[in-house]
């Protein structure tokens, strides 16, 4: 088959809703980047203020992957705060919960101009409140959405709290004019139907900003009409609820708050009600989120904490199941997040930290084991498709120095989740040795394919094979106090079978897999090593390349093991654009180029046996080979440390001294 042939998944209408469903939540996720940041000395203007029917239809973008399904991006649209250390007070309130990383500067809002990511500001009303709804200058989902949550509002909305009569009526005088703008339903403008549980929050905190910004305790007559868009965006969730995921999670909380603020019992009730199915299903017993994302397991950790927050401040009761599930999602993070302090990028996941209770063990690995509850377990493996482990929690060496990784496997991809099956991450000696692409964003483009691909992760590709996402198993796991084994196997084409064998040490601290293709013709095998940026990568022979950057080196082994490598077993690619490959994104917003190594094999069938050292600069790394009794050896030496590895015929590692 061609080179890069890729399968196509879901219709391209449903791809399209799914990636509109995700931008507008995921808006929230990355402060804004104001002026300053780069030079804007101009901003672009809207041409006046079409009707809905009069504006052009967007291009329709052909995907070549299916995206996700909902869900606001993990670390800032849940304010980043943990859960109240003291019991929270039933005072039959709902709390404003914050306007998320946007911050339009107030006389920015009060020239009607909007900003979102890294687009210049763009002058959307005609500077009396009186929006263009429709404007779309960029062509991105996630702005036009972000446009229509309203939160841009939100300097101005806490101005007239405090009592600028002006900044008050001029963010009243917008929300009023998508009020008039976007009658009930307005399902038809996917833009202002994805963002009515931002816009309903951004709704019930400017009710609140009038009645403390006017000194009042009634809504004022004039602003009758917000009590009754409030009421319409809770019939529109109540009639549109997203379901047992984060986004039908942030509905409900905001149906909650309706019913909370305008004193509908009805709608408290319902929105409990769906609290109640939806976690069950978000959260799994062993702490596993459905989202197939370690960044949005952060995220629904903040998002199921702020809903028991919102009903025991209004007298509803949460019930025990939630406190249970986050408890257990609490440690699955603790798990997942590296020696450096920060969580696997694993999934659609920006670079950040975990934020944690006091004395749980998220503050823990926030800390870097300085406070908090070290967790009870050092290895975990998750029905759910994970795999987290460590050589430590700081007991014997820095913190810091401690090597930590993570493994995939389980269902085929979903919601925020990549083809990244048998895919590994290392951090070791204060670094990130083998890392994940991280999320880039929610255009359909050929960024996004790639980093949600298997050519994007550390796992054997069959870049001629058609691909699809498959379920992995899990084939067994050993864990002892100085070495983790692990096998799994797939099918992720027809006619082609994948095995992997992993094998992680401690002292000396580093990595060995074997990978097996087989397949009924030729295929293009490649083994990959996606590596931090900032590394230099030398290919010293067939079977070596070390990488390098000041204060650390990598050596990267393809150990000769049934087969011979041949001249070009070994191949380096950085920052290259057509078809993409090596790339690191640490937000949406910024890609960086990043070194890969690619182990390859041709034929139909194809064994590569790698091993990943980190080391610091000077040390070396040697190895010898030998075969005993049908049982193959590696006798490593790293440093003035030594090692041996017995590979079983069936293909498992294991450590023997």
């Amino acid at each position: 088959m061609p080179q890069g042939k890729k399968r196509v998944g879901t219709t391209v209408a449903l791809t399209l809703v799914c990636v509109l469903v995700c931008a507008v939540a995921f808006a929230g996720a990355v402060f804004v980047l104001m002026p300053g940041t780069r030079d804007r000395s101009t901003t672009a203007a809207a041409n006046g203020s079409p009707t809905p029917s009069s504006r052009p239809k967007p291009p329709q973008p052909t995907p070549s992957v299916p995206e996700s399904t909902d869900g606001p991006l993990p670390g800032v649209d849940t304010p980043a705060t943990p859960p109240p250390s003291t019991p929270v007070a039933n005072t039959g309130t709902y709390e404003c919960p914050g306007y998320s990383g946007i911050q339009v500067p107030l006389p920015m809002l009060m020239s009607d101009t909007f900003a979102w990511g890294d687009d210049p500001p763009y002058k959307v009303g005609n500077g009396s409140g009186d929006v263009n709804w429709r404007a779309d200058p960029y062509k991105k989902p996630s702005w036009y959405m972000w446009l229509h949550s309203l939160r841009w509002l939100g300097k101005g909305i806490e101005a007239g709290g405090h009592g600028d009569r002006k900044a008050l009526a001029h963010v009243m005088a917008i929300i009023h004019d998508w009020v008039k703008d976007n009658p009930y339903s307005w399902k038809g403008d996917v833009g202002a139907w994805e963002a009515t549980m931002h816009r309903t929050n951004v709704l019930l905190c400017a009710r609140q900003a009038v009645l403390s910004g006017m000194h009042v305790s009634k809504l004022p007559t004039q602003y009758a009409w917000l009590d009754k868009s409030l009421v319409d965006h809770a019939q529109f969730m109540i009639v549109n609820w997203s379901g047992r995921s984060n986004h039908g999670t942030d509905e409900s909380i905001a149906l909650f708050g309706v019913g909370c603020t305008l004193k509908k019992p009805e709608l408290k009730k319902l929105a409990v009600e769906r609290l109640t199915e939806a976690i069950t299903t978000a959260i799994d017993p062993q702490g596993s989120t459905n989202e197939q994302s370690v960044g949005y397991a952060m995220f629904n950790y903040l998002l199921w904490g702020r809903a028991t927050t919102a009903l025991k401040r209004c007298g509803s009761d949460p019930g025990t199941v939630i406190d249970q599930r986050r408890a257990a999602l609490s440690e699955w993070l603790a798990l997942a997040t590296k020696s450096t302090g920060e969580l696997q990028q694993v999934g659609d996941a920006v670079k950040q930290k975990p934020t944690g209770a006091a004395g749980t063990a998220l503050d823990y690995v926030a800390s870097l084991g300085k406070h908090g509850t070290r967790p009870s377990k050092r290895v975990a493996v998750y029905d759910a498709g994970y795999v987290f482990g460590r050589t430590g929690w700081g007991e014997t060496r820095p913190f810091a120095q401690e090597s930590t990784y993570s493994i995939r496997y389980g269902a085929a991809r979903t919601l925020h989740g990549h083809d990244d099956h048998m895919s590994i991450t290392y951090s070791s000696h204060g670094r990130d040795v083998l890392i994940d692409p991280g999320h880039s964003g929610y255009q359909l483009d050929k960024w996004q394919a790639w980093s949600k691909s298997q050519a994007a992760h550390n796992v054997m590709t069959i870049p001629s094979a058609e691909t699809a996402s498959v379920d992995t198993q899990l084939v067994r796991a050993s864990i002892t106090p100085t070495w983790e084994s692990y096998s799994l196997a797939d099918s992720p084409a027809p006619g082609v079978t994948r095995k992997r064998d992993v094998l992680v040490l401690k002292d000396p601290d580093l990595i060995i897999t074997l990978d097996r293709g087989q397949a009924t013709d030729n295929q293009r095998y490649e083994t990959l090593w996606h590596l931090a940026p900032g590394q230099k990568v030398t290919v010293q022979s067939p079977t070596a390349a070390v990488a390098t950057a000041p204060g650390s080196k990598t050596s990267l082994l393809q150990i000769p093991y049934q087969q011979q490598p041949g001249k070009d077993a070994i191949t380096v690619v950085e920052g290259q654009q057509d078809p993409v490959q090596g790339w690191y994104y640490p937000d949406i917003f910024h890609r960086e180029s990043a070194p890969v190594v690619k182990f390859n094999r041709t034929g139909d069938a194809a064994t590569i046996l790698s091993a990943i050292v980190p080391t610091a600069p000077t040390e070396t790394v040697t190895y010898t080979t030998r075969t005993t009794a049908g049982m193959f050896f590696v006798d490593l030496t790293v440093g003035a440390r030594k090692t041996t590895v017995r590979v079983a015929p069936d293909g498992r590692l294991t450590r023997i001294s």
